[in-house]
């Protein structure tokens, strides 16, 4: 598994995270780096998945070697909406291929195709009399009377002649002529007309700019210099990938943010309690409770919060939510207090069970004073990192000593580590 980092130009590269060999994980950076990690090896195909929803695949063509010791991926990406285009083209091609016949069918009965007549034989011949034309004889019967030979019938009029004498006038204008909607027919490719053009359309004249309407220029869209991180996925034997987002209401949505940020301030006045009364380098246990212990001032304060991102897994296809909260957080500044406030950084993982209830099975508080003892954890997304069918839970780890990448599965109320990756700074 791999991370890939795709930006707004649609170029990309591709960051090893992890490599599963024989039911074990392993740095997927530095296994069988001889000279390349075996994650890198060229045209190797990774299926980046966002949610468990494919987004598109990436082929590795080489592998450079950061100053940090660690590798990166280059090759070319291909989003889902191109990989569908490109097979859309291909159906016609297919099917305008004559299908060959299988010699085991059963044998079909068709008519023979009839010749096309030669260009001399589709029209009439015009030296051989028309059948139709009555024989007409020199020679009378004997006794007939004879009478004078008919006069010649006038010939059709001509559609000029129905226009009347202006049009025989060659000073009369015409008015066929004159007419703006009258069809053209010219050979070959035509030349642009003054009066084919429309009146709101621009030409560019020589040596002056062309001259363009006004709201004809795009703006580019909000987010466009992002960088996105999806989950790459490398298993030519894997399953097919399913979609981890659990489907709910609005009004549930709500419900569970609410309830999670009661958590969120709850873990929060704990850490503020611990760091007034103990040492900062142990974390709060996942089964503590702010009601334990003498927390006096510090249970009453309703901490602020930003940058709050709630996601909702179905990981087990069990439809048994598992909720993931991260968020910043501040406390009022006391009266008497020393020094800025602490902003502090919760991660929080909560799993509902079929009645309903929550159950905390994660929690990581964590403050930008304290990032030597305790780590920071970022929710990636969730990703099926052994292939199993079942989402794990993909995090990045951020400290002083670097950043590093954690895989986690929940199992129960309690979240088991798969992978923990090495930081890099």
């Amino acid at each position: 598994m791999g991370l890939i980092e795709l930006a707004a130009n649609g170029k990309a590269h591709l960051i090893p995270i992890v490599i599963m060999w024989d039911g074990k994980f392993y740095d997927a950076s530095a296994y069988k780096a001889s000279p390349v990690p075996i994650a890198l090896e060229s045209e190797t195909v990774y299926e980046a998945v966002r949610t468990g929803v494919s987004q598109g695949l990436f082929t590795v063509s080489g592998a450079l070697h950061a100053k940090n010791n660690t590798w990166i991926g280059d090759g070319k990406w291909q989003s889902a909406a191109e990989i569908a285009a490109a097979e859309a083209k291909k159906k016609p091609a297919a099917m305008a291929k004559p299908q060959e016949e299988d010699p085991n069918a059963p044998p079909v009965l068709r008519r023979r195709d009839s010749e096309k007549p030669k260009p001399s034989e589709s029209g009439p011949s015009q030296s051989a009399p028309s059948q139709s034309a009555p024989q007409t004889s020199s020679a009378a019967p004997p006794g007939a009377p004879t009478s004078p030979p008919a006069p010649a019938s006038a010939p059709a009029a001509s559609p000029a002649a129905s226009l009347g004498t202006q049009a025989s006038s060659p000073s009369a204008p015409d008015p066929v002529e004159n007419d703006p909607n009258r069809p053209t027919l010219r050979h070959g490719k035509p030349a642009v007309r003054a009066r084919d053009l429309k009146p709101t359309a621009s030409v560019a004249m020589p040596g002056k700019p062309a001259v363009h309407p006004p709201g004809t220029a795009t703006a580019p869209s909000p987010g466009s210099a992002s960088v996105q991180l999806i989950p790459a996925i490398s298993d030519a034997s894997g399953p097919e990938p399913r979609p981890y987002a659990y489907s709910m209401k609005t009004e549930e949505e709500q419900k569970f943010r609410t309830k999670m940020l009661a958590f969120a301030a709850d873990e929060v006045r704990a850490r503020a309690a611990q760091l007034a009364s103990g040492p900062v380098g142990s974390a709060v246990p996942s089964h503590s409770s702010p009601h334990q212990g003498k927390i006096p001032a510090a249970k009453l304060l309703q901490p602020s919060f930003d940058d709050v991102q709630l996601r909702v897994f179905d990981l087990s296809n069990s439809n048994e939510p598992v909720l993931v909260l991260t968020t910043k957080a501040r406390l009022p500044q006391r009266p008497n207090a020393a020094g800025p406030s602490l902003e502090y950084y919760v991660t929080l993982v909560v799993r509902s069970d079929i009645y309903g209830e929550l159950h905390k099975a994660f929690a990581n508080v964590t403050d930008n004073q304290h990032l030597d003892a305790l780590p920071r954890f970022e929710l990636i997304d969730a990703v099926d990192v052994d292939g199993d069918g079942r989402g794990e839970l993909l995090f990045r780890q951020s400290s002083d000593a670097g950043t590093a990448f954690v895989v986690y599965r929940v199992i129960g109320d309690q979240l088991w580590p798969l992978f923990q990756g090495t930081p890099v700074a």
